[in-house]
């Protein structure tokens, strides 16, 4: 059981959202894993957008939703379950009854909040903390996308308590060198248990990972999401799950080859780090 937060001090996109996407999808099918995908974000619905279409929902998933809605009796998603917390009536698997299913018993989804009111999301943002301690009871994996638009002493809770944390990064070198001077200024990012990873990645660019590892003089090579047509195509499509069960044999010299190899190296870096700290799998 572990906690994976995916965090980014750039105000800039850097692939962060699809970078958790495109691994806890692979992880969900290809391991034995039960994961929770987290969204903290306000007023961005990036990370479901990537697993449904909210117009051609298939009725299979809106019937097995609307039944875990019906559990609970309650709103459904974050806000339903901040008020359950509140009231102590929590049980092992409460997470669940407020998430959707992707695949059943390995990937879920906790959406976003729904609210278009910045200071009631800010309410809900300090639960977060507790949330993801309660999930970790029930799930292997939590994975948590850490919103920019936290506040600073949420944002400082969750990668407290993440027992992983997936940096996120760009191939522009005034972002890597930024990287750089975080990890001599804080502590904190020198720590064992942080992986830098490179989302929308170029391999051809002169700042591939093997250039970024030596440059940041890292034991490992950085961790990479290529940019890839069709998996960006899927996540604006809600088609993801889809997507990668297509690819779960990819041809050698397919063009999503390389995508699909870098997404397993991800993984196994992610896995060998658990492993490492010695977190129960």
């Amino acid at each position: 059981m572990a906690i994976i937060a995916f965090w980014s001090d750039e105000k800039k996109e850097t692939g962060q959202t699809l970078s958790m996407v495109a691994l806890s999808t692979y992880m969900a099918i290809e391991h034995n894993y039960r994961i929770l995908n987290v969204s903290t974000n306000f007023k961005d619905t990036t990370l479901e957008d990537c697993y449904w279409n909210t117009n051609k929902e298939s009725m299979f998933m809106k019937k097995i939703n609307n039944e875990k809605n019906n559990i609970v009796g309650l709103e459904a998603g974050i806000e339903g379950l901040v008020k359950i917390i509140k009231s102590n009536k929590t049980t092992p698997n409460i997470v669940s009854n407020y998430s959707k299913v992707v695949f059943n018993d390995r990937l879920d989804i906790l959406c976003a909040p729904k609210t278009n009111t910045y200071s009631e999301f800010l309410e809900i943002a300090k639960m977060y903390p507790e949330i993801l301690n309660i999930s970790n009871r029930s799930y292997d994996l939590v994975f948590v996308d850490i919103s920019k638009k936290m506040d600073q002493e949420e944002v400082d809770r969750i990668l407290e308590i993440a027992d992983a944390i997936v940096v996120n990064i760009t191939q522009r070198l005034h972002i890597i060198d930024k990287f750089y001077m975080l990890r001599e200024e804080n502590k904190f990012f020198k720590n064992n248990n942080i992986l830098l990873n490179i989302g929308r990645y170029d391999k051809f660019s002169k700042y591939n990972v093997k250039n970024i590892s030596r440059y940041l003089r890292m034991k490992k090579d950085v961790i990479a999401v290529p940019y890839n047509t069709l998996f960006f195509e899927s996540c604006s499509e809600g088609k993801v799950a889809e997507f990668f069960l297509k690819l779960r044999n990819v041809d050698t010299g397919d063009r999503n080859q390389t995508f699909i190899q870098e997404i397993s190296r991800m993984s196994k870096e992610l896995i060998y780090k658990l492993q490492e700290l010695q977190i129960k799998m």
